[in-house]
């Protein structure tokens, strides 16, 4: 009977211990993945002392009303749906802002990070010896088998190469979205965080002063169960765009260098097909300017939705087709504007070059703002 009592006594304990531990998943079209994960989470983690907050990027398919409905029942499920903005990095800070849980964890809803690692990530950092714990794919005991491609598995070992100089910490997978540490850290670091691209960890340990103490844990990486991927092939840049805004975002703000990147490769597609078509195929001046505006303009607009906005890019034939007639109009805006400036400034007396180069600039950035904000959504 003593026995019967305790073991009872244990069980109520065990199923209200105080919150510790915060899950953040962010989501995109993912309805068929929460509820088997928040199974999979109760079978590590227990019946309570934690909470799973779904980030969702305002889902076509449900997935935040699936969230909540589950919520409904089980107060351990909660749910930020976001309007207007996307971006995993993004969708990970908010989450571990919106906890009051002590330890914060960041992992994907789709099945391909093991939760059975959670606890053991969790005694790490408590146990006050390290910051931070991460799963690598690539530690022994760990493998990368669920990445979509080879190509995509030798991108990802190369920029860890890279992010290891960025970082100052031996890490051998330091593009892991799976990791955990304390709440009050993430939260004195939040300001310095961009929120751009996938790779948050690789910002928080950038950022981090001192740096931090870093544990980590062999990952088997499984195979997506559903949803969408909310990384491509353009792992490499995460890096690059994190290295820039380490070392020069203060002075000008890294998706607007990007923006900048891509117009200047559209200037030199703009003098390709002017080539073409004026000197090789024999239309008139007129005709070879007017294709290539247009050419490049695509070219750009494409460009950037590949790579500057990649982590709010526009996808569908639909969405693309209105994306690209937005640009197109944004960007005549900023050419009439270029005009008119550098013809003003070549009247009252500046050098044709720098009247020519600051209508340029001030293209540059009515282009940039009107493309941000009308294109692809929001100013970031």
């Amino acid at each position: 009977m003593d026995m019967t009592h305790a073991a009872l006594a244990d069980a109520v304990e065990a199923a209200d211990r105080p919150l510790e531990l915060a899950i953040v998943l962010p989501t995109l079209n993912e309805k068929a993945n929460i509820a088997p994960m928040v199974a999979r989470l109760e079978a590590a983690l227990g019946p309570s002392g934690w909470e799973a907050v779904f980030v969702d990027d305002n889902s076509k398919d449900g997935t935040a009303e699936e969230a909540r409905r589950i919520g409904q029942t089980d107060p351990r499920i909660r749910v930020i749906q976001r309007i207007g903005r996307r971006g995993l990095a993004s969708a990970a800070i908010e989450g571990m802002c919106a906890t009051a849980a002590p330890y914060v964890a960041v992992m994907d809803a789709d099945h391909q990070h093991d939760p059975a690692l959670l606890l053991d990530m969790l005694a790490a950092v408590k146990s006050g010896e390290y910051d931070l714990a991460y799963a690598s794919r690539f530690a022994a005991g760990g493998s990368a088998e669920g990445l979509s491609s080879k190509g995509r598995e030798k991108g990802s070992k190369f920029a860890n190469a890279l992010a290891r100089k960025l970082t100052g910490t031996e890490l051998t997978d330091a593009m892991s979205g799976f990791f955990l540490l304390r709440a009050d850290q993430l939260r004195s670091q939040a300001d310095r965080l961009t929120g751009i691209g996938f790779k948050i960890m690789l910002d928080i340990l950038a950022t981090a002063e001192p740096k931090l103490r870093v544990k980590e844990f062999p990952l088997k990486f499984a195979q997506r169960a559903a949803g969408e991927s909310k990384l491509d092939h353009g792992v490499v840049l995460d890096f690059l765009a994190g290295l820039y805004e380490r070392w020069f975002g203060r002075y000008i703000p890294t998706r607007f260098a990007l923006f900048g990147t891509v117009g200047g490769l559209g200037v030199l597609v703009h003098m390709a097909v002017v080539g073409l078509f004026y000197k090789l195929l024999g239309t008139s001046f007129t005709w070879g300017v007017a294709i290539a505006t247009v050419v490049a303009m695509t070219f750009n607009f494409w460009l950037n939705n590949l790579l500057t906005y990649r982590d709010q890019k526009l996808a569908g034939v639909e969405s693309l087709f209105y994306g690209w007639i937005k640009f197109c109009l944004a960007c005549s805006i900023g050419a009439l504007a270029n005009v008119a400036v550098s013809s003003m400034l070549d009247a009252i007396g500046f050098h044709w070059y720098a009247a020519a180069l600051i209508g340029v600039i001030i293209a540059s950035v009515w282009n940039y703002a009107l493309s941000s904000k009308f294109v692809w959504g929001r100013f970031r």
